[in-house]
């Protein structure tokens, strides 16, 4: 694992903005801080945006990592530090970690239980006859898209490394990745299954398979499988 300068260095780019720390007697997070979230590699800058307790920040767009799949999670890191998947933010904190620094982030999120925020929904938008849940559980066979269901689990709870949690995450996050699927901006699914399937969707069919998700009720007892 490297030492702390580096991060110390990334954390003065981007305080401004993120807050960000690394060091567990680090300007931005104190020793406490870190002491209850347990493994301090990588753990203090991730919680400026997605929470001590992983939940995310819903009205900003930041996700829900906290029982997410380890292996999805560090693919994301890997990607998002190779640029196979883009982000402004994320590619410069995640180019400044090694393959094993991102390892240890994403199994200290996975282990995380879900957070008790996240066992209510935040919406209402949960009528099985809205048109977001005919999208999510049928699909729209006339276009070819099966039921969002068929590969992200029954209420979007997620399916193994490659097919994530839809529960618990904002309808801004949805939204905006499916609208990045849409427009070519994110491509580092397998067989570029989203691109085709965002194709077909309107903005309307996101902004109603985004709420529906997104109103979804999660155990907080634990992680999601």
């Amino acid at each position: 694992m490297r030492t702390a300068a580096p991060f110390a260095r990334l954390a003065g780019m981007f305080a401004s903005a993120l807050l960000l720390g690394w060091s567990p007697l680090g300007a931005a997070v104190d020793a406490s801080t870190l002491a209850n979230l347990g493994d301090a590699h990588g753990v203090a800058p991730c919680a400026s945006c997605h929470g001590a307790d992983g939940a995310g920040q819903a009205a900003a767009g930041f996700p829900r990592l906290a029982g997410l799949n380890g292996a999805y999670l560090r693919k994301q890191l890997d990607d998002f530090a190779s640029g196979a998947r883009e982000n402004a933010v994320m590619k410069p904190i995640a180019t400044a970690l090694d393959a094993d620094e991102r390892k240890a982030i994403s199994d200290y999120y996975a282990k995380l239980p879900i957070p008790a925020v996240l066992a209510k929904p935040a919406t209402e938008n949960s009528k099985d006859d809205s048109p977001g849940a005919l999208l999510a559980t049928r699909g729209r066979w006339s276009q070819q898209v099966p039921g969002c269901e068929q590969c992200h689990g029954p209420g979007g709870v997620g399916v193994g490394e490659h097919f994530p949690p839809l529960a618990g995450q904002s309808d801004v996050y949805i939204r905006n990745q499916l609208k990045a699927w849409k427009q070519g901006t994110r491509h580092n699914d397998p067989l570029d299954l989203m691109k085709h399937l965002s194709a077909a969707l309107s903005d309307n069919d996101i902004d109603e398979v985004s709420a529906w998700f997104a109103a979804q009720p999660l155990s907080a007892r634990g992680a999601t499988p």
